[in-house]
């Protein structure tokens, strides 16, 4: 899929997490998180690693790697959404959203009901987005049930099954 908006090239390309521009991008993500998630880190970084991920997306401009995100399975109707990150020079421009619905359609042609993830209350800017793209707050799933600084959203999405 190519975009164009303010004179971006945007190509999204999906791939799989050996891709070398996919895990430059989730180091620079895993470098934010540390920060913003400060002693809290170490528990989410757990849930985070790459390794053995089928499904990755990764949007570049101009043939430089910006944006990328993930999702894997979670169960048998639902693929979580995994390692969301835009380089902070690329914020803005709607290439998150791009990536997002690149997923969830990927997601929908492999048959997969729903999306569903999780973020953290400091990140606010993840937050505004899945809210922008129709991700309804639910209550903390899985590792993150009663984790106060988490917040979880899921999506219904379209499949690709005909009747």
């Amino acid at each position: 899929m190519i975009v164009e908006k303010e004179n971006l090239m945007i190509k999204i390309v999906r791939t799989n997490s050996e891709n070398k521009d996919f895990i430059e991008l989730v180091k620079h993500l895993d470098i934010d998180l540390a920060i913003r998630d400060g002693e809290e880190h170490s528990f989410y970084d757990q849930f985070n690693k790459i390794d053995l991920i089928k499904y990755v997306v990764v949007a570049y401009n101009n043939d430089e790697a910006v944006a990328c995100g993930a999702i894997k399975e979670y169960s048998t109707v639902a693929m979580e959404i995994k390692r969301m990150y835009t380089d902070p020079k690329a914020r803005g421009k709607g290439i998150a959203s791009k990536i997002l619905l690149e997923l969830e359609n990927w997601a929908a042609e492999l048959s997969y009901q729903k999306c569903l993830l999780e973020t953290g209350i400091k990140q606010p800017e993840a937050i505004h987005l899945y809210k922008k793209n129709g991700y309804q707050l639910i209550t903390n799933y899985g590792q993150y049930a009663g984790v106060k600084n988490s917040v979880c959203f899921e999506k219904i999405i379209k499949t690709s099954i005909q009747i």
